[in-house]
């Protein structure tokens, strides 16, 4: 059995947890490959004109895999539990890739996660095995060695966090969807300009989500978005560890919208530069903000100025 998985929006958190669910479970994975302007280009086509870049991108992905794969892979996802939601577009997906896909023939399994409806991830991967054919205890199994492989690399994030920040280079936090920072093509640009001007990026999914998920209430309460409360609480831990925070978005999303705007306005004594991905091929623009943001903090961390 072929599962496909698209890699774009949760495959970059989640990532690890599925590829090793399924193979646990003996099926062979069919990854979509890195993001590009063909892909883009597909998904922006099935799209309506509001979806956020990330969704565009992410039904790019769906439509390469369409004739790979038995089935492609699109879970339900709603929330972890009280103020641990996910983006509405997250609960809906299954329905989107299939009403849009469907004359063409398209094959999902998905699984719905909502600690609200009683449904724990456990219970939903326990489902997700049935649906499959698999038995109880193949499926379990699976899921155990899945949330291994999901602590592997949670553990993997928090030393590469410990050694940058120990490091004696300028330290630029991207606070941003894991989506957004590690997609090759709209994100690693905006890392790779960081480097190249002498200061290391530090995604925000290195930090201990628990922690930051509880630290964000040191800014706001009333979050009702887990992974933009994980953002928030990442950027209260680390501000006084890093020289500078860039906000790194997609064009149209509403979550990030409001906790661009929070971050902004209550977070002190740090340059912050907000970016919104919006998926053009020229890259001058980005690349000579970075370099002028990074400027001032090189400046800064020398005393030359003062802000």
């Amino acid at each position: 059995m072929r599962i496909g998985i698209p890699r774009a929006l949760y495959y970059y958190r989640y990532g690890a947890l599925w590829k090793t669910f399924f193979s646990a479970l003996g099926c062979e994975v069919i990854l979509s490959p890195q993001t590009d302007r063909a892909i883009l280009s597909q998904g922006s086509r099935y799209a309506i004109d509001e979806s956020c870049l990330s969704a565009k991108i992410y039904l790019g992905h769906c439509a390469w895999l369409l004739d790979k794969c038995d089935f492609i892979f699109v879970p339900r996802m709603a929330d972890l539990g009280r103020d641990k939601e996910f983006c509405l577009r997250f609960r809906a997906m299954p329905d989107v890739v299939f009403s849009t896909f469907r004359d063409e023939g398209v094959r999902i399994v998905s699984c719905d996660i909502s600690m609200h409806k009683g449904k724990s991830e456990a219970a939903a991967f326990a489902e997700l095995g049935k649906k499959l054919g698999f038995k109880k205890h193949q499926t379990l199994t699976a899921y155990l060695l899945a949330k291994q492989a999901e602590q592997q690399q949670a553990a993997a994030g928090a030393r590469k966090l410990e050694a940058a920040l120990a490091g004696p280079e300028l330290k630029v936090l991207i606070c941003g969807h894991a989506y957004n920072i590690y997609d090759r093509y709209v994100g690693q640009p905006v890392l790779d300009a960081i480097r190249n001007n002498h200061a290391v990026p530090i995604p925000a999914d290195w930090m201990d989500r628990d922690e930051a998920w509880q630290a964000a209430a040191d800014l706001t309460d009333t979050m009702p978005w887990m992974v933009n409360r994980e953002l928030t609480g990442t950027a209260v831990l680390l501000k006084d560890r890093v020289d500078g925070i860039v906000l790194l978005s997609s064009f149209s999303c509403g979550p990030d919208s409001m906790t661009d705007e929070i971050l902004t306005r209550r977070l002190k004594n740090i340059p912050i530069l907000t970016m919104t991905l919006d998926g053009q091929d020229a890259t001058a623009g980005m690349e000579t903000r970075i370099e002028s943001f990074i400027d001032i903090l090189h400046l800064r961390k020398d005393g030359t100025v003062c802000l």
